[in-house]
């Protein structure tokens, strides 16, 4: 009797956070591109901006509230999404369509993005401190610092601004990445059984990336807009007033976007996978088992 090895729920937001300990500095250059007013610092620039004006250990700002967005955001969509194809699957070791991969992951990705959008709003916030000028700086010391004053100063509700564009992107970040992995590895084995190793994921992660930074990137310039400012009424606000920089403007930081979550694609799977085949769950698989 064959068997397979499924993901326990919460290996997602583990491989993610993981993940983000090692470019979490590209997350925080991403967001100061993306929320510069003049697009005349690229990304090299920006690196050396932040270093000489704060330390070296600003690139780690907001790291706190980073993790907790993993593991609210991550553990949320992966956890569905694995969930709804292991439910599909029945244990047994059989293909989906693309198409139903692409619903689960756009659900998975929706609610994910939804239950993360605190931390994310806490992340951008304490990411782009560094370069406010001193009197402007909210100074968040942690996550938690940061969502009470936030509730406190501003109203609950502040904390789920954005929230929608947070799901939107979410469903298209978990579909560029979720149901493209799967469905790139899918094909590489399908083509020859033998290739299942570190050098396929790491493949089928980094078109995933792709494929994901090129969805995102539009949704992840307003958003990180419209949690970084109080001045948009709502998203049609923001777009109409980003609009204005030209089209080119919703793919600000495009480069140092895919250079971030590429990476931190490749490490997600590469971490998912291991925890999989080695604290997984085995199945027993009643595939021709009448």
């Amino acid at each position: 009797m064959d068997k397979k090895i499924t993901f326990r729920w919460y290996f997602g937001g583990l491989a993610s956070a993981g993940a983000t300990c090692l470019t979490h500095p590209l997350d925080l250059i991403k967001v100061h591109l993306q929320t510069q007013h003049k697009a005349n610092i690229g990304f090299a620039g920006m690196a050396v901006r932040v270093i000489s004006v704060s330390g070296f250990m600003a690139l780690y700002s907001g790291i706190s509230a980073s993790l907790c967005r993993q593991l609210t955001y991550s553990v949320t969509r992966f956890a569905i999404y694995h969930s709804l194809k292991d439910h599909m699957t029945r244990g047994q070791k059989i293909h989906l369509p693309f198409y139903q991969k692409v619903y689960m992951a756009a659900l998975g990705g929706s609610i994910g993005g939804f239950v993360g959008s605190p931390a994310e709003m806490v992340n951008v916030r304490m990411q782009n401190d560094v370069k406010m000028p001193l009197h402007l700086r909210r100074n968040y010391s942690h996550v938690l610092d940061g969502m009470t004053r936030i509730i406190r100063e501003e109203g609950f509700s502040t904390l789920f601004s954005g929230a929608t564009l947070s799901s939107g992107r979410g469903a298209l970040m978990t579909v560029g990445q979720a149901s493209c992995y799967d469905q790139i590895k899918q094909l590489v084995l399908s083509s020859n059984s033998s290739s299942d190793s570190l050098s396929t994921h790491v493949m089928a992660s980094f078109i995933a990336g792709l494929c994901a930074t090129l969805l995102c990137q539009p949704l992840d310039v307003l958003k990180t807009r419209m949690m970084n400012a109080q001045d948009y009424d709502g998203i049609i606000h923001c777009a109409s007033e980003t609009a204005k920089l030209g089209p080119l403007a919703f793919y600000k930081g495009t480069f140092p976007a895919a250079i971030r979550l590429i990476p931190h694609t490749i490490l997600t799977f590469v971490f998912l996978e291991q925890l999989r085949l080695n604290f997984g769950i085995p199945v027993k698989s009643d595939l021709g088992q009448d």
